[in-house]
């Protein structure tokens, strides 16, 4: 926790194998996973999903599935997990579909991301995604706590996605923060020279995620998750539950 007479600092951590660099007990810790299990979250939330579980395996995913009512959903590779009957779309999960139901989600990186900063000792966790840049903002300016920006990347590799993200939400609150942080600096700088056309500049470098969901036909998703406040809800990580901010003391069951 910061001094009260000074600014709260704010660290990003590019990859989960530099989370260990970091203290994450005493900082909110943003899990970032743009393409898609963020973005994926926070859609079925502000379509009214009860909560969301999020789980490091498939194999839990279906455990889950067979012990509650529930959605069970996941993705490894960009693909729907073999054992899964849903995926990680945002687009799979419209109000009609997903109102009132709870999903067990699991992905190739973000939910495995957000038990290692439990691991970690982490206890103030939420997503974070273009979707959802604006309420982000606007809590981690409230919170007046230490804060740790982490990017899901892709299997430990830095990916530019996660790092837009980083740098939009430094660009918006680092008045607000200490920052001396290269990390950070690198993903603003980015940032700025990507935020007239974000999708144009995943494709003008050849993101390695650009490339990857393009080839299974997902250029929509792609616009989708770098489109800024489409699911403007706040999720909160608690007893093991990611819900909706509002929701965090009637959905405590």
């Amino acid at each position: 926790m910061a001094l009260s007479n000074s600014k709260p600092s704010l660290h990003t951590s590019l990859s989960p194998a530099l989370l260990q660099l970091y203290d994450a007990n005493n900082c909110v810790v943003v899990i970032i996973d743009v393409l898609r299990a963020t973005s994926t979250i926070a859609t079925a939330l502000y379509n009214g999903a009860k909560y969301v579980i999020p789980v490091d395996s498939v194999a839990k995913c279906i455990e889950l599935g067979k012990q509650i009512n529930c959605v069970t959903a996941g993705e490894r590779d960009g693909k729907i997990a073999e054992g899964l009957s849903y995926g990680n779309s945002p687009f799979e999960y419209s109000r009609a579909f997903i109102e009132g139901k709870i999903l067990v989600l699991t992905t190739t990186n973000g939910t495995k991301l957000l038990h290692m900063a439990l691991d970690k000792g982490a206890k103030h966790i939420i997503t974070g995604s273009f979707a959802n840049l604006s309420v982000v903002c606007d809590y981690l300016v409230a919170q007046k706590q230490n804060v740790i920006l982490a990017c899901a990347a892709w299997k430990d590799r830095v990916n530019i996605e996660d790092t837009l993200f980083a740098g939009a939400v430094i660009h918006r609150i680092k008045d607000h923060f200490t920052i001396n942080c290269d990390s950070s600096g690198i993903a603003e700088t980015i940032y700025l020279d990507a935020k007239k056309d974000l999708y144009g500049y995943m494709k003008k470098h050849n993101a390695s995620h650009y490339l990857r969901l393009t080839g299974y036909g997902l250029e929509k998703d792609i616009r989708y998750c770098l489109t800024e406040d489409a699911a403007d809800v706040l999720p909160l990580y608690e007893d093991g539950k990611l819900f909706r901010l509002h929701d965090i003391h009637k959905n405590n069951v």
